[in-house]
């Protein structure tokens, strides 16, 4: 794990491409990392365009690969990638996640979506929450969270060129909180909110094919 890493998490609709290769990236590399899908479920093409592979989230990727290694659409599948993600999934964690039913959100300095429905989805919910008063009828204390929205098309190959862009943007937040430490800041306290639009405009002019939204909220 990398020293002083940020608390991330990246999310799409299913939990299954450009989340899970944006995942899988910043884990390698060492980052505390988790992802979840905003969908009503996991959602994968299927055998025509009218008849999708519907999961329930929490199946286990193992369990939907092995049902798409059984149809007889499976060339298919091999053929535009989807075995190959779902191999590649079973060996980062267990099963899709619904953003909506973790526990995590407050935990995290940094939410990246990876399309722009998601980023609404996730900016609504924190927002729920954070108007939400606990059982003594108070508002919990609020952290503040930073959400980015990196617009990645939902292929193959933009899922890797999108989570290479990722990577570089968390390794440019990296750095920036190294070098406050190195000064002598605490390692506890928050990136501000005009310290990360720096950030982004400086990863932006590199990226230009990755649009971003931002926005903080408190949870």
């Amino acid at each position: 794990m990398i020293d002083d890493s940020l608390k991330i998490c990246t999310v799409c609709a299913s939990n299954n491409n450009r989340s899970m290769e944006s995942h899988k990236q910043l884990q390698d590399a060492g980052y505390n990392v988790k992802s979840f899908g905003t969908g009503s479920a996991v959602r994968l093409p299927g055998p025509s365009q009218d008849k999708p592979n519907v999961y329930e989230f929490g199946t286990p990727y193992e369990d939907i690969y092995n049902d798409l290694m059984n149809q007889s659409a499976r060339k298919m599948y091999e053929a535009n990638g989807l075995i190959h993600m779902l191999d590649r999934n079973r060996h980062v964690k267990r099963a899709p996640e619904k953003w909506h039913n973790n526990k995590y959100a407050g935990k995290f300095d940094l939410v990246i979506t990876c399309e722009e429905r998601c980023f609404d989805s996730v900016l609504e919910d924190l927002m729920y929450r954070t108007y939400s008063k606990n059982d003594d009828g108070d508002y919990d204390v609020k952290t503040l969270v930073h959400v980015i929205n990196v617009d990645i098309k939902d292929d193959n190959e933009n899922a890797i060129i999108g989570g290479k862009g990722i990577l570089k943007l968390v390794n440019m937040i990296h750095e920036f909180r190294r070098k406050k430490i190195e000064d002598g800041g605490d390692p506890s306290e928050h990136i501000l909110e005009d310290q990360m639009t720096k950030i982004l405009t400086q990863w932006q002019t590199e990226h230009v094919h990755l649009p971003t939204l931002y926005s903080v909220t408190y949870y």
